[in-house]
């Protein structure tokens, strides 16, 4: 299998994470977003949206959206399974890993910042706060339900789909200055991640296209 994606892309991260827990080996391609590769005519036929990551399985079949890469990595290698089968519990880790990738993730995307950059006139104070207001507003109402649980990961006692979810975005909270003193639940699933070699060998700085 190949893996289109870029270091510090939050969507390729999840993945890179995924394939590390399932110990799955992968080619890894990098497609520049700084350099707007996404774009180029080549990459646009992989995913007609532009983006990141795309997982090209055996067949040639190309696989895009992280949350529907990681949903069939799941299928494909279900050991250790990034969702329990509990339809309950399953349910609530979805819930919380969609409010990453559905309600977070998304508006502060590098092609939104450059959007409101460009057509707004926000300048990197504007946008920066842009960033932490939607990165803190999520972050707000899952650390109330991290609290819920003693667990060391949310809900369970090994990194799930969840954490696969949230590393990338706490990456990302900590360039935006986000204040993560206020999210302390968060912050220790985060730091329990760090020990883990699965999120060690994803991290953006480990990466063959990293500067």
């Amino acid at each position: 299998m190949t893996l289109f994606g870029y270091w510090r892309s939050s969507a390729s991260y999840r993945v890179r994470i995924a394939l590390a827990l399932k110990g799955i080996d992968v080619n890894h391609v990098t497609v520049n977003l700084r350099d707007g590769l996404q774009k180029d005519a080549e990459h646009l036929l992989r995913n007609p949206q532009g983006f990141v990551p795309v997982l090209v399985i055996e067949d040639g079949t190309q696989l895009t959206q992280s949350m529907a890469i990681l949903d069939y990595l799941d299928r494909k290698f279900p050991n250790p399974a990034l969702l329990p089968e509990d339809p309950i519990f399953r349910s609530k880790l979805l819930a919380a890993s969609l409010v990453i990738a559905t309600d977070i993730h998304p508006i502060q995307n590098l092609s939104v910042l450059k959007y409101i950059r460009a057509e707004h006139g926000q300048d990197d104070g504007g946008v920066k706060n842009w960033a932490q207001h939607w990165i803190s507003n999520g972050f707000t109402a899952l650390e109330k339900t991290a609290q819920q649980y003693e667990t060391p990961f949310l809900m369970t006692e090994v990194p799930s789909l969840f954490e696969c979810c949230l590393i990338p975005q706490v990456y990302n909270a900590r360039r935006f200055d986000v204040d993560m003193d206020q999210f302390p639940k968060l912050s220790a699933i985060d730091a329990a991640c760090q020990e883990h070699s699965s999120f060690i060998a994803a991290l953006p700085e480990h990466q063959a296209d990293a500067p």
